[in-house]
């Protein structure tokens, strides 16, 4: 039986079928929870997540646990630019896995524009 499919998972499809990464550009894809958000940087061509970051990781596991969720996702967007800087990567291409621009999304993207990544 066919599963239907929610809105973001549509956008999600949608989204996915006009943008990809290369080892040049890798793609800065963000999930969210309840509780957290969790952000990634991804080489498609090789199918190798190349730099990740989220609430639960050890450097932010303290930092996180006062703030509300929109400074946690400033501090994640910070993070994985940091992270990705150490591996030579300035570029990227965002994907917003189908979340509206809004929010937590855009506070990891500000977050992430402001530590140096271009996208």
């Amino acid at each position: 039986m066919a599963k239907k499919l929610t809105g973001r998972e549509k956008r999600k499809f949608r989204i996915r079928n006009k943008i990809s990464g290369t080892s040049g550009r890798p793609r800065l894809t963000v999930f969210r929870s309840n509780k957290h958000i969790f952000a990634q940087v991804v080489d498609d061509v090789d199918g190798k997540t190349v730099a990740a970051a989220s609430t639960l990781s050890p450097d932010l596991k303290g930092a996180v646990k006062e703030a509300d969720k929109t400074e946690s996702a400033k501090k994640v967007g910070a993070l994985i630019a940091k992270i990705c800087s150490e591996r030579s990567i300035h570029q990227v291409v965002f994907d917003r896995n189908g979340y509206l621009y809004h929010g937590r999304v855009r506070a990891l993207a500000e977050a992430a524009r402001e530590a140096g990544l271009s996208f």
